[in-house]
């Protein structure tokens, strides 16, 4: 079997807080728990739309823990994804549903949902984005070699690397990815 050349660009989003609207309290984020809560948050399809003109791959990486602490149902998890599909021009969600006590190679921080995907797709991590709103999401892209991008809500959590960008919203990021691009390209 031949090596294929590895010359995609993907951008990675967190789905709660970046996709959809995360249920916040105490100043921190929750998933939503059914799929009536899932709510896309404005400008989300049209940052995707943009995203994809300009030739990138889009790639949901999420945790999940409440999966594996058997607080939610991995069917309404996949409802809800089945929805972001259907609804997103995404090419795929990979997902973490461990609960963080086990270990394992997925849960961000660490990369492995990002180098998975990026080996099975053929992208080109150093000319990617990781896009998030959380401490989690901006360790995991850095540690994966990937642009980082925070979606800054003001949450109550220190973040323990800086991120490249702050953005209000997805769309924000947009514009600074494809801002990016145009200059290197």
């Amino acid at each position: 079997m031949g090596e294929h050349k590895v010359t995609r660009r993907a951008v990675f989003l967190d789905r709660d807080g970046v996709i959809n609207r995360a249920l916040v309290r105490n100043h921190l984020p929750y998933s939503p728990e059914t799929l009536a809560e899932l709510e896309i948050l404005p400008g989300v399809a049209e940052g995707c739309r943009l995203l994809k003109a300009a030739g990138f791959l889009l790639i949901v990486a999420t945790n999940q823990p409440d999966v594996g602490r058997g607080k939610q149902s991995q069917i309404v998890i996949e409802q809800m994804h089945d929805r972001l599909l259907r609804q997103l021009p995404l090419d795929r969600i990979e997902v973490c549903y461990h609960s963080g006590v086990e270990p394992c190679e997925c849960r961000k921080p660490l990369p492995g949902l990002l180098v998975r995907a990026a080996r099975e797709l053929a992208v080109d991590l150093s000319k990617s984005f990781m896009v998030g709103d959380r401490w989690r999401d901006i360790d995991c892209g850095h540690a994966a070699g990937c642009r980082t991008i925070l979606v800054d809500y003001g949450y109550a959590e220190a973040l323990r690397i800086q991120p490249d960008y702050r953005v209000p919203s997805l769309l924000m990021a947009v514009h600074i990815i494809l801002a990016d691009v145009q200059r290197k390209d």
